[in-house]
């Protein structure tokens, strides 16, 4: 069964557990700007939403790396980046239509989530439950068409 990181933007309070475990797994020091996922910050509405890589079955990024530097982890399904076959080209960065694949400046390579390896450290550290790490067949196109539906005004929500 495979699994995938959920996130339910309305219970994320801000507090960057996520981007503290995620940075501290991933580079061994407690430094947000070096953590694979990201908490954007919508300030004049007062609310919050992390976001990091969706592990796309027809994985853009996986497909424009010139020298094969992304496979899929069988286990997981996570999409991960060969620290030894990557050339640092960040062609990837420019096919993810997402922008959660990054470069490092400090490794002179790309990074993007892994799932930690099956146990991601951001679900685990989210408190309020913003992030949980759930089967993947309950996420998915039926679920977004319902967050979309929610947000439409009631006229065009009827009319679709």
């Amino acid at each position: 069964m495979q699994k995938s990181l959920h996130i339910e933007a309305a219970k994320c309070t801000g507090c960057l557990q996520c981007e503290l475990a995620c940075s501290y797994e991933h580079t061994g020091a407690f430094n947000p700007s070096r953590s694979y996922i990201k908490v954007f910050n919508f300030h004049h509405e007062g609310r919050f939403a992390p976001y990091t890589c969706t592990q796309c079955d027809e994985a853009w990024c996986q497909r424009a790396c010139p020298v094969d530097a992304i496979s899929i982890d069988v286990r997981t399904g996570a999409k991960v980046i060969s620290d030894s076959s990557c050339v640092g080209c960040k062609v990837c960065t420019i096919a993810c239509p997402f922008g959660t694949v990054n470069y490092s400046q400090v490794t002179g390579k790309v990074v993007k989530c892994d799932l930690c390896g099956g146990d991601p450290e951001c679900a685990r550290a989210c408190p309020t439950g913003a992030i949980t790490y759930i089967d993947a067949d309950w996420t998915g196109y039926s679920r977004m068409q319902k967050s979309a539906a929610r947000s439409l005004p009631a006229a065009e929500a009827s009319a679709s």
